[in-house]
């Protein structure tokens, strides 16, 4: 099942290389450095992996999520007419962003 998640207002993102984003996320551990709380909530690569994942495909995928709550992958592939692998990748990325979460029931079957 896909939980909806409240709603981000304001999504601040920041933008940093591979290399500076692992530099940051070391000093927060080692206690060197404390984000801020009014600091970026997504780290992307590029300005680019931005605009494409909060392309209309994506957008509208996320409001499925929200109006519909599918139990699983199959019902949001009957939802969207698109098969499970295409949306799959876009699901693990958006979770990472925040935009929802994943519940794992106990059992053999996957559901978002």
């Amino acid at each position: 099942m896909i939980a909806p998640v409240p709603i981000i207002t304001t999504l601040k993102v920041g933008i940093a290389n591979y290399k500076e984003m692992k530099a940051r996320a070391l000093k927060a551990v080692r206690g060197e450095f404390r984000p801020s709380a009014n600091g970026p909530n997504v780290w992307l690569k590029s300005t680019q992996s931005f605009a494409k994942a909060l392309r209309v495909g994506n957008r509208e995928l996320l409001q499925i999520i929200a109006d519909r709550t599918p139990d699983l992958l199959d019902e949001l592939a009957r939802l969207t007419g698109r098969a499970k692998t295409r949306f799959l990748c876009t699901l693990k990325t958006m979770a990472g962003y925040g935009s929802f979460s994943w519940i794992k029931p106990s059992g053999v079957h996957r559901s978002p």
